[in-house]
């Protein structure tokens, strides 16, 4: 009986350490580097349309029956990029419409549409595929 006490004992005391894993834990990968910003150039405007790919009638101030407003942009230095136009009215964000740039310089545009009684404060972002904020440009509509 006592050599049995003395097994059990000594299974108790052994069992535990050879279930612990010893090694040292992995490191936990390191995040993916960040985007560089783009070295892209960007010019832009707005406008109510854009004929053989120039901006007509730009401004920054629409009436509330605009219907449509477009943001024209000239891109140099931005050739196989991504870019964003992000639509705000007010504080929130209406749109977010991807354009890829082809070559440099290149011309592009996107368009929203403006209920009439979206009035008040906006802005649209061109943002890069980081999400770094390239350019800005106000508008109001309706005042």
């Amino acid at each position: 009986m006592k050599a049995l006490l003395t097994l059990v004992l000594l299974l108790a005391v052994a069992l535990p350490a050879a279930a612990q894993d010893t090694t040292k834990a992995a490191a936990p990968p390191a995040p993916p580097p960040a985007a560089a910003p783009s070295t892209a150039t960007v010019e832009a405007v707005l406008a109510r349309s854009v004929v053989d790919r120039a901006p007509q009638d730009t401004g920054t101030a629409f009436p509330d029956s605009v219907g449509t407003v477009v943001l024209w942009m000239r891109v140099t230095d931005g050739n196989g990029q991504t870019l964003h136009h992000v639509w705000f009215h007010g504080g929130d964000q209406v749109g977010d419409v991807p354009l890829t740039i082809g070559g440099s310089p290149w011309r592009s545009w996107s368009r929203k549409s403006i209920p009439v009684e979206a009035t008040g404060a906006w802005h649209v972002e061109i943002r890069d595929e980081a999400g770094n904020v390239i350019k800005r440009v106000d508008f109001t509509v309706g005042q």
